[in-house]
This record gives structure tokens, sequence and C-alpha cells, in this order.
């Protein structure tokens, strides 16, 4: 298991061997800084049916391509728990290009600077560097959309991710590995599976962490509401 910030992430092969490469200091300090900074600004808009619309159509054109197929049993665990479409095509789209445009757009339309305007270019993801700057500036670009995303209804996401109050569904972190695998090999760099894993889990932390508590005390307040309301009906 992978701590994300006071929540646990699970892992699809624990105990694996492999080589983390975490986030350096310097990248998770910007990012947090960024997170606080959206929450600042955040706008409580709701979407028109139109624009949900396009990103369920987005999804749909996404699983649409047989490339993706190894992608889409992950897809539809997410989509099952509910979890929020744009919140996925933010996911989808470091490898994506009509997911990546649907959420600029959606990002546009709340208010908010693109990614690419909002993030430090300078940022150095890894402490190795072993990272060319291309890449290094489409993943940061990638995780300040999906900042920029969870920051628009970090509830909304959040609690549909979590499996309890402490522990997140591992389907997130196996996910969001396979596309920065796929990231990597697009680049002509093939990395396997769990090489990748430890540097995404940092990279959900980056994302995750500075809303958790607060997603938290919103979780437990649902459930809290659902338990009342079966005390009721098993009085009733």
């Amino acid at each position: 298991m992978s701590e994300l910030g006071g929540l646990d992430i699970g892992a699809p092969d624990e105990g694996i061997a492999g080589a983390p490469e975490e986030l350096s200091e310097e990248a998770k300090q910007r990012f947090a800084a960024a997170a606080a900074a959206m929450q600042q600004i955040r706008r409580e808009e709701k979407r028109s049916k139109k624009r949900d619309d396009q990103v369920a159509r987005t999804i749909i054109q996404f699983l649409g391509q047989d490339q993706y197929a190894h992608l889409f049993v992950l897809i539809s665990r997410l989509v099952a728990r509910d979890c929020p479409s744009i919140f996925i095509l933010s996911i989808l789209s470091l490898i994506h290009e009509g997911c990546l445009k649907e959420v600029e757009e959606y990002v546009a339309e709340s208010g908010h600077k693109s990614a690419e305007e909002t993030m430090e270019e300078s940022t150095k993801l890894t402490t190795t560097g072993e990272l060319d700057p291309a890449m290094n500036r489409a993943i940061v670009a990638w995780i300040t959309r999906m900042q920029l995303v969870l920051s628009l209804s970090p509830e909304k996401i959040l609690t549909k991710l979590m499996i309890d109050e402490k522990n997140v569904d591992g389907t997130v972190l196996q996910l969001a590995t396979f596309i920065v695998k796929d990231f990597f090999q697009s680049h002509g760099r093939n990395v396997a599976f769990e090489k990748v894993q430890p540097l995404t889990a940092s990279i959900l932390q980056s994302v995750f962490e500075p809303f958790i508590e607060r997603v938290q005390k919103a979780f437990l307040a649902e459930k809290t509401s659902e338990e009342t309301d079966r005390e009721r009906e098993s009085l009733g």
C-alpha cells in the first residue's frame, strides 16, 4: 500500500521489487502551493448538460480505440464507482489528444487558466533528472490538469474513489500507472509497470494531498447521513 497524505491507495501488486523513483521535494512543494491557490479561486459552478454529454462522448470515443483496450476494465471500474467522468479524462489526457482538449475546455469554462499557463515549467519532477525537458514539461502539465479538475469538486471526486475514510480504491493507481507507462513508451522508453508505479503513486499523492483532510470530513459526514437514513427506515 502507498500512503497518500493520510490515505492508503491499494497497489495492484504489493511487494514488487523495483527501483522507486519519487517526485523531488521541489516538485512536491510547488504542486502543493499550486493546489492551495486553486482552492482559493475555486468556483461552485454547475456544469451544463451539454458539457456533461460532451465529456461522456469523449470517454466513449477513447473506449472505441483498440490501442487502449488494456485500460478499458480499469476505466469501467472507476465509472462503476461513479467517479466523475471529467476526472477520468484528466487521467487519460496525458496520452490522448481528445481527452486533453476536453479537459482544457472544461477548465477554461470554470474560469481557470490552463495547466500550461498555471504550471511551473522549471519544476524538475525527479531527483535523478532522467526525464528529458519535453517529457518533464508534459507530466508537470498533466499533474497540474488533474489538480485543476480536482480543485473544482474535490469532495464529489475523491469521495467516489474512497473505499473508507482511510483508503482509496487501487484502481486509480493502476490506471494512472498504465497511463504513465504508455506515455514513456510513446517517447521510446519501454519501462516495466513495477518501475513506473512508485513515481505514479508519488504523483497521485501530490494531486490528492491538499484536499484529503476536507474530503475525509465530507466522506464521514456522508456515511453518517446514510446510517441515519437507514436507522430511520428500519424504525419506520
